[in-house]
């Protein structure tokens, strides 16, 4: 009899479990508003967002290294004439994206609910440790998972390391999220399969196009719809 194909669920959190990045882009706009007085430069959210992508090799992934990014474009921009007191309102913004309310998105408790029926379900998030232990154990969800990584970056070499000491191994697991270059591409490069659930709000550093004819990759519109996706995955030999 052969063994079972999928042993192993790995799952991603911002933005696949829990909304995230509405919150972001609603600082986004208020960082806005609040350097408008003080520049005529364009592209504000263009600026923010090339700053918040070159600092992820100092600050890594999370609201934190957002905050510094936000200071530091509304210094830049302004010549470092802005205001100490922008500058203090740019801080307390970035407090309260450490603070919002963490609920989970449509499907996820049913599918992870009957998911843990029969497979061993692991979470695999990156971003600042503090902030994602406070956002999963405000999620309730943290029980249902035998294993959780937080980790700075996912490669496929992070993968790899994960799938080696939490799964049967990366032909018997699948990783399921909403970044194509972060839960997608670099899990499929380890060698297991991958579920990819898109979000409206998706962080543009995260996009890159679909793996459309690799065998071992599926696209389902919510989490509702994984269990089919695994049982597709399940028949293939």
């Amino acid at each position: 009899m052969n063994p079972p194909r999928i042993t192993t669920i790995a799952l991603d959190a911002d933005d696949t479990l829990w909304q995230n990045e509405q919150f972001i882009r609603l600082t986004e706009q208020r960082f806005i508003d609040l350097l408008k007085d003080y520049t005529d430069a364009p592209n504000l959210s263009e600026r923010l967002l090339a700053s918040s992508a070159k600092n992820l090799q100092f600050y890594g992934f999370g609201m934190k290294g957002f905050t510094l990014s936000m200071i530091e474009t509304a210094l830049e921009i302004t010549e470092h004439r802005v205001p100490a007191t922008v500058i203090a309102e740019l801080l307390a913004a970035g407090r309260e994206l450490l603070t919002y309310p963490i609920e989970t998105l449509p499907y996820v408790d049913a599918a992870l609910a009957d998911l843990q029926q029969n497979y061993r379900l692991i979470l695999v998030t990156k971003g600042d440790l503090f902030d994602q232990e406070r956002k999963l154990a405000a999620s309730g969800l943290a029980d249902v998972f035998s294993a959780i990584e937080i980790v700075a970056n996912k490669d496929a070499k992070t993968y790899a390391r994960i799938f080696d000491s939490h799964t049967d191994g990366p032909e018997h697991t699948v990783m399921v999220g909403n970044s194509l270059r972060s839960d997608i591409l670099p899990a499929l490069e380890a060698g297991a399969f991958a579920v990819y659930v898109p979000h409206d709000l998706t962080w543009s550093y995260e996009h890159a196009d679909e793996p459309a004819d690799e065998a071992r990759y599926a696209r389902i519109p919510h989490l509702g719809e994984l269990h089919a996706a695994i049982a597709a995955f399940e028949q293939m030999r």
